[in-house]
């Protein structure tokens, strides 16, 4: 599935790469399995969830 010369990057790793692209569907899949989503969320390999990253409302800049 991927092509790093030695074993591919772990999960929490920056490194590896997508291998298939579904923009259109929101969501990545990167060579060492990896899902990650447009909303930051991502399902590991192992089937664990990383929760996407939220910004509560009240947090957001209002332009006046």
């Amino acid at each position: 599935m991927c092509s790093h010369q030695s074993s591919c990057p772990s999960a929490d790793s920056n490194a590896p790469h997508i291998v298939a692209a579904h923009p259109e569907q929101g969501w990545n899949l990167l060579c060492n399995g990896a899902i990650v989503f447009d909303d930051s969320g991502e399902l590991l390999p192992d089937g664990s969830v990383v929760a996407p990253l939220r910004v509560f409302v009240e947090r957001l800049a209002v332009a006046a």
